[in-house]
């Protein structure tokens, strides 16, 4: 088919690559005096309704795409060819390699380089998931993204190309076609479902493929989980925002290109990996979630020998409660006030005893965050106090997870607008139960994890 000419204007020059169905041929535009790809689409014995109905769709996509870093629309047209009827797409041509071909020429690449092939591929992505409909690729993987040719040591311009795959998502909806390629496809890509959040995936496993030579589906796996660490040589922070990308769930994955973007910009320590995943045995922490809310309900801690010094304490103290009463009634009336105030203050303080106790023995806290507020309530006996008072969802923007040196003091603490969320300051709950809480809250909030050390004082 090489020199034919197409609708009178394309001269084929060269092939690009085949696939059932579809033949991507390289070609002079006559008329613009540029070269250009055809894509063709031709009826035949192993061409699929699917595969028509997605050649269709990356015309009717490309057409209404208006991008640099994507190949512009330019022609769609009947044609009739040996092998029968048939269909081209016509778009602009980019000279430039896959990222594919680069690493099999010997191409190696830097941390720095990779960030900046992330960063320019999540500015593609930020501006097809913010199209209405949005528009998930589907098929991120090295073979799709172009690089031109470096120029020194700095990444030259990136490219996204084969919208083959690509999907409407609010369309797409209930459907169950499986495109992409394996590998660089997310779990719930198996089951025809995809998402903004499933292109990260995808992208974050291309870079690991180019950080490490090796193709993501050549790892071992833990819990679907692309277990690359130890064969690329990454900073930490880094590797967590990889580890982040790649989760299987999607509860757990950044969930937007702009995210994604922002946590890539201004890293923030990340220590998925030193704190627990799973709850801890014995714990009685009720945590629920699904993609409306999360709560943690932490119940009454019961009886236990830790609150004996606190009930010897409150019976010591309190057995003065009848003395200091009589008495300050007594001196109010004959207008000791200052002496009546103090037995007063010596009564109330007797009452905030007895409340812990209690609230300790039969009391539960709640924390609730759903898509519209957060809540941090204490519940006792049929009463309950928030405090501080509920913020709006949107105003979180910090997950701050305390730790101490001698593992004595522990808390979580979520910051939302001027106010702040702590647990672990307020309950019984040991440092293991608030690293889970802590890994669960970051996944969740598809917040990073801020941690601060707390020294431990020095009593000798």
């Amino acid at each position: 088919m090489t020199s034919k000419i197409l609708k009178g204007r394309y001269q084929i020059k060269r092939h690009l690559g085949k696939r059932a169905g579809q033949r991507t041929l390289l070609a002079w535009d006559q008329q613009s005096q540029k070269f250009v790809v055809v894509k063709l689409l031709t009826f035949s014995s192993d061409l699929t309704w699917e595969t028509f109905r997605l050649f269709e769709r990356e015309a009717k996509t490309l057409q209404h795409l208006s991008h640099p870093a994507i190949p512009g629309y330019l022609d769609y047209f009947d044609i009739q060819t040996t092998h029968g009827k048939g269909f081209a797409l016509v778009q602009s041509y980019i000279n430039a390699p896959s990222l594919e071909k680069h690493l099999k020429a010997g191409q190696k690449f830097s941390e720095t380089d990779l960030k900046q092939i992330a960063k320019a591929v999540l500015e593609i992505l930020i501006y097809l998931h913010n199209c209405h409909p949005a528009i998930i690729h589907r098929d991120i993987k090295p073979g799709n993204i172009l690089l031109t040719n470096r120029s020194g040591a700095h990444v030259e311009q990136v490219y996204l190309v084969d919208f083959g795959s690509v999907q409407a998502a609010a369309v797409e909806q209930g459907t169950i076609t499986v495109v992409g390629t394996y590998g660089y496809m997310p779990p719930e890509q198996f089951g025809g479902r995809a998402v903004a959040a499933s292109d990260l995936y995808s992208l974050g496993a291309t870079l690991i493929y180019l950080a490490s030579g090796q193709h993501p589906a050549d790892f071992p796996q833990k819990d679907l989980r692309i277990c690359f660490e130890d064969s690329v040589s990454l900073s930490p922070s880094f590797i967590n925002w990889l580890q982040w990308m790649t989760q299987p769930s999607l509860e757990r994955r950044l969930a937007s290109a702009s995210q994604a973007l922002q946590v890539l910009e201004n890293p923030q320590p990340q220590h998925h990996q030193s704190l627990i995943s799973k709850k801890p045995a014995g714990s009685k922490v009720v945590l629920t979630k699904n993609n409306d809310f999360l709560q943690v309900v932490i119940p009454s801690q019961g009886f236990s020998l830790d609150l004996l010094p606190l009930v010897g304490f409150a019976i010591f103290w309190n057995g003065l409660l009848f003395l200091t009463y009589s008495r300050a009634i007594r001196n109010w009336s004959s207008g000791g006030w200052f002496e009546a105030l103090f037995c007063l203050g010596h009564l109330g303080c007797g009452i905030w005893i007895i409340l812990m106790i209690l609230f300790t023995l039969f009391g539960r806290i709640e924390l609730k965050i759903d898509q519209h507020k957060i809540r941090l309530k204490y519940k006792l006996l049929g009463c309950e106090y928030q405090r501080p008072r509920p913020a709006p969802r949107n105003k979180i923007f910090k997950l701050n997870h305390k730790t101490s040196t001698d593992s004595s003091a522990s808390s979580i603490v979520i910051l939302a607008g001027a106010k702040k969320f702590t647990i672990g300051d307020n309950c019984p709950l040991s440092k293991t139960e608030l690293d889970w809480l802590a890994y669960e809250l970051s996944n969740w909030l598809k917040l990073p994890i801020s941690q601060n050390k707390l020294t431990a004082r020095n009593t000798d």
